[in-house]
């Protein structure tokens, strides 16, 4: 079956839409630790805006040194979705609602640049250190104390972002927390904020959709192996794209037109992503495979997404001013 491409309603469709929405609010009261085939926690119709927040618990991760990731909020189960759809997630409210956030270096976890359990060197590991960040929420600033620096303390504009949006991957698969792939899960992208729409394919009936991993602000690369890793109250618009597949998660903003490709090595993740990139332009806007190649590669810009996680990501964009009117299908 060949796999066909969309390109998403604009920011100002998805306001319009959402005002005429069923909207429901739901409380997470558990999280997950894996992306994989299991009972849903809420059934909802396409066109449903859901309010709710990820999840945290006493103690956990968020409040203390050594305490357990919180889990993933999920899955949802979005009626009429089949393998032979694409679900449509519209990210329409994304804010911290704590004052603090941390970043975590853990000798033999996940770092690009120092040792970790995947990539042995003969240095010794960095120490563990915890950093907290206060979150100054009317400013809209991450405010981090530097006592052995000369500056003594450094401000950062937020950004808040979600590192983690999933289907449940394809047949009996289970991927833990850390990892992303063609199904989503923690692609890490900086991308995936307030105003975007994603993407993504349908493996099973239901979608089966997961999300979490609330980051008030994230570089790219993640290189230290985290974001400033805070809870959000987060307000998600549903839909269905009825008998159109996707091989790789899609995003779009005001700007781009974006897939993300979830692999190792980093360059492999590239290609996934600029080649369904340039597929989308062939299917969608009616370019020629060779101009497409073209156009892309003088027009298109990249982000790298993380570099630390079982899988890397890699996001291919490609400016929407730049493109024709869409072809009718």
């Amino acid at each position: 079956m060949k796999v066909a491409v969309l390109f998403a309603v604009s920011a100002a469709s998805i306001i319009a839409q959402s005002s005429t929405s069923t909207t429901i609010k739901y409380e997470p009261t558990s999280g997950v630790p894996t992306f994989a085939v299991r009972e849903p926690v809420l059934r909802i119709q396409p066109g449903t805006l859901v309010e709710t927040r990820t999840f945290s618990r006493p103690g956990d991760y968020y409040e203390r040194a050594g305490g357990a990731w919180p889990g993933e909020v999920g899955p949802f189960w979005i009626e009429g979705a089949t393998p032979n759809d694409t679900l449509v997630v519209r990210i329409l409210r994304l804010r911290p609602n704590r004052d603090t956030a941390v970043s975590a270096v853990n000798p033999g976890g996940i770092s690009a640049v120092v040792p970790d359990s995947r990539t042995r060197m003969l240095t010794e590991p960095l120490p563990a250190r915890r950093f907290v960040w206060r979150l100054d929420l009317e400013r809209n600033v991450g405010i981090l104390d530097l006592p052995n620096s000369a500056s003594r303390q450094i401000e950062m504009p937020l950004k808040p972002m979600l590192g983690r949006l999933a289907v449940a991957p394809a047949g009996q698969e289970a991927f833990g927390g850390l990892w992303p792939g063609n199904f989503g899960g923690n692609m890490d992208a900086a991308d995936a904020r307030e105003g975007t729409t994603v993407y993504l394919p349908v493996f099973h009936e239901g979608a089966l959709f997961y999300f979490g991993d609330g980051h008030a602000l994230q570089g790219d690369g993640e290189i230290a192996g985290s974001g400033l890793e805070t809870t959000m109250d987060v307000t998600l618009g549903f839909d269905v794209i009825k008998g159109q597949r996707i091989r790789w998660p899609r995003m779009e903003d005001a700007d781009d037109i974006m897939v993300l490709g979830s692999v190792r090595p980093l360059v492999d993740a590239f290609r996934i992503a600029h080649v369904e990139l340039i597929e989308w332009l062939i299917d969608d806007y009616g370019f020629e495979k060779m101009e497409a190649y073209q156009v892309v590669s003088q027009g298109g810009h990249a982000r790298i997404a993380n570099v630390v996680d079982p899988n890397y990501t890699v996001v291919a964009k490609f400016p929407k001013k730049l493109l024709p009117p869409r072809i009718s299908r």
